[in-house]
């Protein structure tokens, strides 16, 4: 009953309207606009605007038509926008666009006045206030350039003249430029890369076909016995080669190295390529990540976050305490201090004998309630409970959120199926929020089935907490059906759907997954043929029961063939079997292990996060009361006999979704 009350007044014009086409509702003219917009047909875009005055969703209407003519319009114009929208999302993104459009016309008093009414980050903008900065002979502005500098991505418009009098002042020198050269082709930026090298001298300059050619064949390049070693940059395309290969065939490309190429090299570029191999190898949880990483340190290489990152989970791997303490001493202060590392030092402290420095690092992150606090609190001894509620909105408190204009536009725009930007308003609507406002936003969110909302909102609360909006649990019924029939304990499987999407049940990933447990196509079809389901189709994925019965039953299915480890089977349920069995080890590993050295982010991300959800859910559902430790369990090596069945049975392309 609320949620019509609250579309209606969402979605209904306030002011008298020019009549839509009879056979179009504004709602459907508002989407033929989106697509105009989309495709640059700014005539029928304001044909479509004059229907839609009035309509909750008309100001992103008229932000698109003013967006695609800030070049010709005046301040006046823009400024008028910016008013009658004072302080909404829409209003933020016009501003953005226009502050880009003055840096780029250089029109620095102008900008000066109206960036600081900017709320959000942009580089490009920052790059055009570090400009005005400099012209006002701020010379702190040209060392911000360098943090721009060092970022693998191509400079913001607004960031190159400044980069520019660096160079030209000697500030930034060709060391600097190969440096930032490195970071764009370790990145897999060729052409950003190609574009750096403009600002090398010509006796520096790399060749465009050869730097293109490497990208694409770096063992031929590694083989041209033409090449000359004496000049810098036929040194860094070896490198870029050497690189290039090891992400395909790490050994190869480590043994080509050491034999015939190191003793061309200076003891820099050496501990260079060391530390590209050894990222590799860690990567791949060869054993030498560690021998490699060595060597970069006796070359005195300076290693970065993800090469540190990686070396901290080869020693993992490789069960050596005294190794994970000290690759964790030698990240920077901030890195050290994210909750990961503080877990793992307090693990190594720990196995070290010094129990007092272990029990204070786990104190740090204990009190929190992600994975690695949850493991930091079982290490103390801690009893599990969940947080008791610490709010609970009133019904005014919601109906007041409805009839604020930003909800009312999240709302609209989520009901029509545009979730990107649906996020992003309600993102913008509940910013500066406490804990009371966030909980009441949740709520609505809950109300009107924006359950990933409801479920992102309330994890924002910081004292106050409601963690049955954390965890909600709609399709409660189908998904524990479902899991009952394949003897799956629900809690996991709320927990892998959480994960999944955010209990929507028609949404579709960018890669073609479907529904509450993202099923890739060719997956539901292998499955529904297995199952003998009669009238299967395509179309009925999205429908819940359709969907739990047919992801519960593959859930089933690699659970079995993964040794009964939920651990196993929801990073095969992402990755793909093939790839959470070939993740194992030779001899047996700690669950939490396996989860920190699997090597997609997105991948180690989500196995943490759907196990750490299974606990909570479990404690709210009054399921089994087990520790995380004993749910990750120990992964038994790889080469047993289901991994031959597995081989055999893999039926989809192994990409996470």
């Amino acid at each position: 009953m609320l949620r019509g009350l609250i579309l209606g007044l969402a979605l209904a014009p306030l002011a008298a309207a020019a009549a839509p086409q009879p056979q179009q509702t504004q709602d459907e003219i508002f989407v033929a606009a989106r697509a105009a917009a989309r495709a640059g047909d700014y005539d029928r875009l304001v044909k479509y605007d004059a229907q839609l005055q009035g309509h909750v969703l008309e100001p992103y209407v008229e932000s698109w038509i003013l967006r695609a003519r800030l070049e010709d319009s005046s301040p006046e114009q823009v400024r008028d926008f910016l008013s009658r929208h004072q302080g909404s999302y829409v209003a933020e993104l016009v501003r953005k666009e226009w502050l880009k459009v003055l840096g780029k016309r250089q029109q620095w008093d102008l900008f000066r006045t109206e960036f600081p009414s900017l709320v959000g980050d942009d580089n490009d903008v920052t790059c055009y206030a570090l400009q005005t900065r400099w012209q006002l002979r701020d010379e702190s502005a040209l060392a911000e350039v360098k943090t721009q500098w060092y970022v693998p991505r191509d400079l913001p418009e607004g960031c190159v003249p400044l980069a520019e009098e660096l160079i030209s002042r000697g500030q930034l020198t060709n060391r600097h430029v190969w440096d930032r050269i490195r970071l764009l082709l370790e990145a897999g930026s060729v052409s950003g890369a190609w574009r750096t090298a403009a600002y090398l001298p010509p006796k520096e300059a790399l060749d465009r076909g050869r730097l293109f050619g490497v990208a694409a064949g770096p063992q031929r390049y590694l083989d041209d016995k033409k090449k000359d070693l004496s000049r810098r940059q036929a040194r860094e395309l070896t490198l870029f080669a050497l690189q290039r290969l090891a992400r395909n065939d790490t050994v190869a490309a480590a043994d080509y190295w050491d034999k015939k190429l190191r003793a061309k090299f200076s003891a820099d570029e050496q501990g260079y390529a060391w530390g590209q191999l050894a990222l590799q190898a860690a990567k791949r949880n060869l054993p030498q990540a560690l021998e490699w990483y060595a060597n970069a340190d006796a070359s005195g290489a300076t290693l970065g976050e993800e090469q540190l990152a990686w070396r901290v989970r080869a020693a993992l791997r490789q069960g050596s305490w005294r190794e994970v303490k000290a690759a964790v001493d030698k990240m920077p202060q901030p890195q050290r201090n994210e909750p990961t590392w503080i877990y793992w030092q307090g693990r190594a402290a720990q196995a070290l004998g010094n129990a007092a420095e272990a029990q204070t690092l786990f104190a740090r992150i204990a009190g929190e309630h992600h994975f690695y606090a949850r493991l930091a609190a079982e290490e103390m001894g801690l009893a599990f409970t969940i947080p008791p509620k610490g709010y609970t909105p009133t019904a005014e408190e919601v109906a007041a959120l409805a009839r604020e204009p930003g909800f009312q536009r999240a709302l609209a725009l989520y009901v029509l199926g545009q979730r990107f930007e649906s996020a992003r308003e309600w993102i913008w609507s509940i910013r500066g929020m406490d804990d009371k406002q966030l909980l009441a936003a949740a709520e609505f969110a809950r109300r009107n089935e924006m359950f990933d909302r409801a479920i992102n909102t309330a994890d924002k609360t910081l004292a106050l907490h409601d963690f049955s909006m954390r965890y909600l649990a709609p399709y409660r019924e189908a998904l524990g059906e479902k899991a009952r029939a394949q003897q799956l304990e629900e809690a996991w499987v709320l927990g892998l759907v959480r994960q999944e999407s955010r209990f929507i049940a028609a949404i579709k990933s960018s890669v073609g997954a479907a529904g509450l447990m993202q099923l890739m196509p060719a997956t539901a079809k292998w499955v529904a043929g297995r199952m003998g389901m009669q009238g299967y189709s395509w179309a009925r994925v999205t429908d819940t029961d359709v969907n739990a019965a047919l992801g519960t039953y593959y859930l089933r299915h690699v659970l079995d063939d993964l040794d009964g480890s939920p651990v196993l089977a929801a990073a095969a349920y992402n990755a793909g079997p093939g790839r959470a069995r070939k993740w194992r080890d030779t001899r047996a590993l700690e669950g939490a292990i396996y989860a920190e050295t699997i090597p997609f982010n997105e991948t180690r991300d989500y196995v943490k996060k759907v196990m750490n959800n299974t606990v909570y859910y479990a404690a709210l559902l009054g399921g089994q009361a087990r520790s995380l430790k004993a749910r990750l369990g120990t992964i038994a090596p790889r080469g047993g006999g289901n991994d031959k069945l597995i081989a055999q049975r893999e039926t989809e392309q192994e990409e996470p979704k």
